[in-house]
């Protein structure tokens, strides 16, 4: 299993961020994405701009403070952690995916993988918490 985490301050109150992050109905802000497929309140399924389908199952929501979900597609499977704390009018953010490959030979670039997708989503939020702000 690989582990990889962002920590990052976002200014903006913690009721945005969290607003933002977990509206999965709206995504256009998220660069990587072409659409979501929402099965049920507590699953949905990301498809990548080149169609690569993603499904994340809920296991936990609690208001302006934490967010969870397995996710799982043909490459990987593992789960995900966002923690909201609030710093004044800033909210500290702290992402957390855990990750396991299926296949071998992913597995030695799986560490970058993440960290390049968690700086993408990462700056991503702040260009979409810039213009409602």
């Amino acid at each position: 299993m690989t582990k990889c985490e962002m920590r990052t301050n976002i200014n903006c109150d913690v009721q945005k961020v969290w607003k933002v992050v977990t509206n999965i109905k709206e995504y256009a802000w998220r660069s990587d994405l072409s659409k979501v497929d929402i099965v049920d309140e507590c699953q949905f399924i990301e498809y990548t701009r080149k169609g690569y389908a993603t499904t994340f199952s809920i296991i936990e929501k609690t208001p302006c403070s934490y967010f969870s979900f397995t996710m799982e597609n043909n490459m990987i499977k593992g789960h995900w952690s966002g923690r909201f704390i609030e710093k004044g009018e800033q909210t500290e953010i702290i992402f957390t995916e855990d990750v396991t490959a299926k296949k071998l030979i992913i597995k030695p670039f799986i560490k970058s993988y993440l960290k390049k997708q968690q700086n993408k989503y990462i700056s991503d939020l702040q260009e979409k918490i810039d213009r409602i702000l």
